[in-house]
């Protein structure tokens, strides 16, 4: 993720300017944290779950995941926008749904920026290119140059237009002038099947995703879309040490709560993710879920979401997709 350092200073979650006590006072009800997925399967199902479980530890209440799926987070995102702000509701949000779709739909039942306080930049999961391994390349250069030299021959898959995945590989059309066919699926499973079959021949893929399929070397990773290498493939560079440092790309996750959700408040839920993100426990949980571990105060999360929202809309200009 651009212009995000790999470790947080977990200093910047202290409470400085809040009241002891309206701190000790939240929550006084258990406290829901809204995923706006399916249930059961999935990295952001699979996340939230870990934290709403480490967060409970640290509470004195119960943290209880609510999973409201629909229009790419949309339904899900516009419920905690409409929620009383009283601290007993949060979203567990990430860059689909907070960055991109603001480009993709024209009308939204929320507004990142002007509907919600800012609690913390979490992790992001960073997308990875993968192909087929019977294809030939062995190295991001070799499979550009054949992209190249076989403009509209090659196909890419992904979750759908405007997914991490679609946008991941625009973003390499744009960084490097290939000529890629996009292939849009309902979801990961048909892309992946048709990318072991051939049908495909590449994917930008979660590393979560990808993961299984590259361990049973089944597939070819060339380069991770991220500013450094990960703990789970470190052997894997990343596209920026093979000489296309703007190719980053992944999907974010952030908590947020409904605007008008008191400072002290706000606050102290920073505080409590913080001491998650700080414990060793709980990081070996989520860094096994694929997540790279970032934290920092509210404004962190404020000043990115502005970034990130002005990047993912140039991207999906380019692009032309549209879901409305």
């Amino acid at each position: 993720m651009r212009g995000v350092p790999r470790r947080a200073a977990f200093g910047l979650f202290a409470l400085a300017a809040t009241p002891a006590m309206a701190q000790e006072a939240w929550p006084d009800r258990p406290v829901r944290l809204v995923v706006p997925t399916l249930g059961g399967a999935g990295t952001a199902d699979t996340l939230a779950r870990i934290t709403a479980q480490e967060m409970e530890k640290r509470l004195p209440q119960r943290v209880l995941v609510e999973n409201r799926a629909g229009a790419n987070g949309n339904i899900g995102a516009g419920l905690v926008a409409r929620s009383t702000p009283d601290g007993a509701t949060f979203l567990w949000g990430w860059a689909g749904t907070l960055a991109t779709n603001p480009a993709l739909y024209r009308d939204l039942p929320f507004d990142p920026q002007r509907d919600f306080e800012p609690v913390m930049l979490v992790g992001n999961v960073p997308n990875i290119l993968v192909v087929h391994r019977g294809l030939g390349p062995r190295s991001l250069a070799e499979f550009t140059a054949l992209a190249r030299a076989q403009p509209g021959r090659l196909h890419f898959g992904s979750t759908g237009n405007g997914s991490s995945m679609h946008l991941a590989g625009e973003l390499y059309r744009q960084q490097t002038g290939a000529e890629l066919v996009h292939v849009p699926y309902g979801g990961p499973a048909p892309a992946v099947t048709d990318l072991l079959s051939g049908r495909i021949q590449a994917m930008f893929n979660l590393v979560t995703g990808a993961m299984p399929q590259i361990r049973a070397g089944e597939v070819v990773p060339l380069a991770v879309l991220s500013e450094h290498r990960i703990a789970q493939l470190p052997e894997v560079p990343t596209a920026a040490e093979l000489g296309l440092p703007g190719l980053v790309f992944g999907t974010w996750f952030a908590v947020l709560a409904p605007r008008g959700t008191p400072p002290a408040v706000v606050a102290r839920a920073n505080a409590v993710l913080g001491e998650v993100l700080a414990d060793a426990e709980a990081r070996r949980r989520l860094e096994e879920a694929g997540l790279e571990i970032l934290g920092g105060p509210p404004e962190r999360l404020a000043g990115y979401l502005a970034s990130e929202l002005r990047r993912h809309a140039e991207i999906v200009r380019i692009s032309g997709a549209r879901l409305d």
